[in-house]
């Protein structure tokens, strides 16, 4: 008998283990699944985040090559610049020129027609509108000389 109950004893002691060891098998079972949950989860999000990462990158390509293809053009704009040894030379024909002292046509009939009504009498007028004088009397009369 003591060793029916010795091995009722060890019997219970290994049931006990067992049922011990299932509980554990089972609470290990659950935390992988939570576990294998929580990977697809984060796998998913993951995956989100690098497809959202690849679009990012392609607008990125996609700014950077028309920055670059504007860079070339502008460069290329800058190429037809004048130099600044040609600008030099214009400003020196410019100053040379004086185009601020241009007179207009209008300006000039103004003051060819001032200075004939000084010199010029009204025979004298009759005879260049009629034709009868020739350029060198009227270059005559335009700078102040009579001529009979």
């Amino acid at each position: 008998m003591a060793q029916e109950q010795d091995l009722s004893y060890v019997m219970s002691d290994l049931n006990s283990r067992v049922r011990i060891l299932e509980s554990r098998y089972n609470l290990l079972g659950e935390r992988l699944l939570v576990i294998n949950k929580n990977m697809i989860e984060e796998y998913k999000k993951l995956l989100n985040e690098i497809k959202t990462v690849d679009k990012e990158l392609i607008e990125f390509k996609s700014d950077i090559f028309t920055v670059k293809e504007t860079m070339k053009k502008i460069l290329d704009e800058i190429g037809t610049f004048a130099k600044k040894e040609n600008i030099k030379v214009l400003e020196k024909y410019i100053d040379m020129w004086n185009p601020l002292q241009f007179i207009r046509e209008e300006d000039v009939e103004k003051i060819v027609n001032k200075k004939l009504n000084k010199f010029i009498t009204k025979q004298e007028i009759e005879k260049i509108t009629k034709g009868l004088t020739t350029k060198n009397e009227v270059t005559r009369l335009i700078r102040g000389e009579r001529f009979g």
